[in-house]
């Protein structure tokens, strides 16, 4: 998971949650548009929970507090809106992920959290797993995002063992992995790449975190 920075809501939406209007499922179809565009744009394109690249066409709106009471008064509060992938949706409930198998469910582990920033809390194997040290978000990630499906654990696995080759083949298959050559992998999926710049690279966080935890010593020099 990557943290998010939640940035002002889309006028239509807060004009229409001003008009005494707080039932989400009756958003107009503008209005939902400008609120999908724009958790879009703020996740750089990439789901708030398995961070795999999401589009207009296989996303959807995710409220990180349920619809169903007592929470029904976060329906169309900003803070509590993000966009997932689709996670599945269709099939059997043990192959669903995100969202969509999370459903009603609560979690306390929330991409938008600066007091209990998620980057700190959610690590990964090598053979793609991902997990947490605190009980209670590990349980979150694997049981009810269901974070672990073995098609999750295998693509992460292929970006780590991708990367691993960028930086073992710059000078040879057995060369040392060059500090400059890390630092600049590091900054390329910190940032934003594309025509228009807004678009983080799927899985950035899995590789970030991977580069930082190997080379924790050096980079701190």
């Amino acid at each position: 998971m990557k943290h998010i920075e939640k940035g002002e809501e889309p006028r239509s939406l807060l004009k229409y949650r001003k008009s005494g209007n707080a039932d989400y499922n009756r958003l107009p179809k503008k209005e939902k548009e400008d609120l999908r565009q724009a958790l879009l744009r703020e996740q750089g394109y990439i789901c708030c929970y398995c961070m795999q690249r999401i589009r207009e066409n296989n996303s959807k709106i995710e409220h990180w507090k349920p619809q169903t009471p007592p929470f029904a008064h976060l329906r169309l509060d900003y803070q509590n809106l993000f966009i997932a992938c689709k996670g599945n949706e269709g099939a059997k409930k043990k192959f669903q992920h995100c969202d969509t198998h999370k459903g009603k469910d609560e979690i306390t582990i929330n991409p938008a959290d600066e007091t209990k920033n998620c980057e700190q809390f959610v690590k990964y194997r090598k053979n793609g797993k991902i997990y947490s040290d605190d009980p209670i978000v590990n349980k979150e990630l694997d049981g009810i995002l269901n974070l672990n499906t073995q098609t999750l654990k295998n693509n992460r696995a292929e970006i780590m063992g991708q990367v691993i080759n960028d930086l073992t083949t710059i000078k040879g298959k057995n060369a040392e992995w060059p500090l400059r050559s890390v630092r600049k992998m590091i900054r390329k999926y910190e940032g934003r790449q594309g025509r228009k710049n807004e678009k983080f690279i799927p899985l950035c966080q899995l590789v970030i975190y991977f580069l930082k935890k190997r080379f924790s010593n050096e980079l701190k020099g």
